[in-house]
């Protein structure tokens, strides 16, 4: 009878087991040299939609070409508090280090990966902790592989 309420599990070649909870099909990803991450994947109870696994599976080869574009994405976030440390209302700290998008990522770290649709269309959001805005995790959104937007408040599904 117990065993109606477990989750079922899932294999996948690239993701090992995954696992449903709270509405997603749940593991890790390993992008570049970033250490494995949370990934939420959408689909119905009976396993992960195939679409959104095909994306996670693409994430990992796209991931490298992203990276300039998540550099600048976040390096644009960045900016007003760039700007309040040049004018003395921010806390100076290593943060005047960040010069260029490449800077970024010594400041941001990857936190989770969901794949899902957004607005009727099938998203890869990846989630950074920035270390300027701690009140906040900011996601770096793609659609069919291309940059779509920056949320600047964001939250791990």
């Amino acid at each position: 009878m117990f065993d109606l309420f477990k989750s079922r599990k899932i294999s996948d070649t690239h993701f090992g087991e995954l696992s449903r909870s709270s509405g997603f099909w749940r593991s890790t990803i390993k992008l570049g040299s970033c250490a494995d991450v949370p990934l939420a994947v959408a689909g119905p109870k009976d396993g992960p939609d195939t679409s959104a696994l095909a994306e996670a599976h693409q994430v990992v080869s796209l991931f490298p070409e992203w990276q300039p574009i998540i550099e600048q994405a976040l390096f644009e976030h960045f900016d007003p508090y760039f700007e309040a440390i040049a004018a003395g209302e921010y806390p100076v700290s290593n943060l005047q280090n960040i010069k260029s998008p490449k800077d970024v990522l010594t400041r941001a770290n990857l936190q989770f990966v969901v794949i899902g649709p957004i607005g009727g269309t099938m998203t890869t959001e990846l989630g950074y902790e920035a270390e300027w805005d701690e009140e906040h995790l900011i996601g770096v959104r793609f659609q069919a592989g291309k940059f779509f937007e920056l949320c600047g408040s964001t939250v791990p599904a």
